[in-house]
């Protein structure tokens, strides 16, 4: 039986990681689907602290497991599919059969964007001119032209500060009026920077001769027109779906799958020694220094 399990090893996991080997856990990390998680996705970070010239997202995260693996952390290729957490053993059923028993769980899956499953699209995810984060991406397109996909807070939000760098800003949105509160819409509004095409949906993201993204196709879903907008990179802001389906039911979850975490930590959930972390909990920041914050509280509670 292991001490702790870490299942996930983006950020959060490898947060945890470092801190739970440090404190003589010998804990054991599975890495799940995506090893590294979604920032491997992401081709520069350039606000996380201590690298001011910026640092590849792969990068970044495999270092945090090398200095993981250096303390004694233990990572295993393996997809957990269900779990067990009704007694003091904690079961873990992944692929392929296996069982893992640990007596304390941290999890730290993640979430994965959502796309809008244009014509090109995933081609072009990940450094290429579509992305689903301005806070991460945002400052590359300076003095471009850019879309957002969404009608929600996190479009506008997205919006309003890539406004701050960015030449222009279209939003892309299916309905006829935002589904954001009130006072965001009003600031798009007012923003000279944004405009809006409503009724209309992104088929198809095109690229240039570079390979990267020249231009979005969009259709208006009351007539059937298609207009092709120039821009540099489109942001799919249409919202997250956090991994969490081998736990539901083990653990406490809200209407969209996050993990709902308690406690002054702020990372303990309905099953005893079980411990949450990072986007799978985090539905407002989502960025790579909260993820490793909230694996390094989890990990303390895990070893005090």
């Amino acid at each position: 039986m292991e001490e702790i399990i870490i299942v996930g090893s983006g950020c959060a996991g490898m947060g945890a990681a470092i801190y739970a080997a440090r404190a003589g856990a010998n804990p054991l990390v599975l890495e799940g689907s995506q090893p590294g998680g979604l920032l491997t996705t992401t081709s520069d970070v350039e606000n996380f602290p201590a690298f001011p010239d910026g640092i590849g997202g792969f990068d970044l995260v495999w270092q945090m497991r090398r200095q993981a693996e250096k303390f004694g952390a233990r990572i295993e290729n393996a997809s957990v599919e269900r779990v067990d957490f009704s007694g003091g053993t904690k079961k873990l059923f992944v692929s392929g059969g296996k069982v893992y028993e640990a007596k304390k769980v941290i999890i730290a899956v993640g979430s994965s964007p959502r796309l809008t499953g244009a014509k090109g699209e995933a081609e072009l995810y990940g450094g290429r001119g579509v992305s689903t984060c301005a806070t991460c991406d945002g400052a590359f397109y300076r003095g471009a032209d850019v879309v957002v996909v969404g009608g929600g807070d996190t479009a506008c939000e997205e919006a309003l500060f890539l406004s701050k760098f960015c030449a222009s800003v279209k939003i892309i949105h299916r309905r006829d009026s935002f589904r954001a509160s009130k006072i965001m819409a009003d600031r798009v509004a007012e923003n000279p920077k944004i405009s809006v095409l409503w009724d209309s949906a992104v088929v198809e993201v095109k690229s240039g001769a570079d390979g990267r993204c020249s231009a979005v196709v969009a259709e208006n879903l009351k007539t059937g027109a298609r207009a092709e907008i120039p821009c540099k990179c489109m942001f799919a802001a249409i919202g997250h779906a956090p991994n969490t389906a081998a736990f539901r039911g083990a653990v406490d979850t809200d209407s969209d799958g996050y993990i709902i975490t308690r406690g002054a930590s702020g990372v303990e959930t309905s099953a005893a020694n079980v411990y949450a972390a990072g986007d799978c909990a985090d539905k407002i920041f989502r960025q790579a220094i909260t993820a490793v914050s909230s694996g390094c509280k989890a990990a303390i509670m895990a070893t005090s």
